[in-house]
């Protein structure tokens, strides 16, 4: 849950995206790319509380995997987009990495982490759309 508690530090940038923003297609293949499972994005855009504009969430099926997405996100992104990570947690235990963008939130779990947090559950009120191959 700390990944969630630090997300509350930091203000979102002025730029507003939209499903098809450039940064959130490269996550998006970054993640397929490394096959990543049950990818959803959550556009948060409407709901005053939240703290970026996108929640991206995909799942692994073991903590090499976790860290094989998440570190290709940060490549791919800094690469086609030319942008590098705000923060980024969790590459120590590897059950839950955190990559944000500000206004996008990278969230790469494993299974059985991601069944326990609920993240979708949390953001229900969000419009989800699902990014499966």
């Amino acid at each position: 849950m700390e990944q969630l508690a630090s997300l509350s530090n930091r203000k979102k940038s002025a730029a507003r995206l939209t499903e098809n923003s450039k940064i959130i297609k490269a996550i998006i293949a970054a993640i397929q790319e490394k096959k990543g499972e049950n990818i959803i994005s959550l556009d948060l855009r409407k709901i005053n509380e939240a703290v970026a504009d996108f929640f991206i969430v995909c799942e692994a099926s073991n903590q090499p995997q976790v860290k094989a997405i998440a570190d290709h996100v940060e490549f791919l992104v800094k690469e086609k987009c030319k942008e590098s990570h705000y923060h980024h947690e969790g590459f120590q235990q590897l059950q839950w990495v955190l990559v944000d963008y500000v206004n996008v939130v990278v969230h790469v779990m494993l299974s059985e982490t991601r069944k326990f947090y609920q993240l979708e559950e949390m953001w229900s009120d969000a419009a989800a759309t699902y990014h499966n191959e």
